[in-house]
């Protein structure tokens, strides 16, 4: 498997796979901080529900970064 930077991006390139994941006939998604959300009934739906979760995190107030 062929991994590429992204924009803004140095050093090696992480791991990454897919977000969807399906197990038995229903389909999910996960995000980076390990959180799964589904059933849905397709891939679809599934990317969509992604979506969805994806415009509520960025109308949430963004916490400061503790390093």
């Amino acid at each position: 498997m062929e991994t590429q930077h992204r924009t803004g991006e140095e050093g090696r390139v992480p791991f990454r796979s897919s977000r969807f994941f399906c197990v038995g006939s229903k389909w999910y998604f996960t995000t980076r901080e390990g959180f799964d959300s589904g059933p849905f009934a397709s891939r679809e739906r599934a990317e969509v529900g992604l979506k969805r979760f994806l415009h509520v995190v960025r109308m949430l107030p963004e916490e400061p970064q503790l390093h």
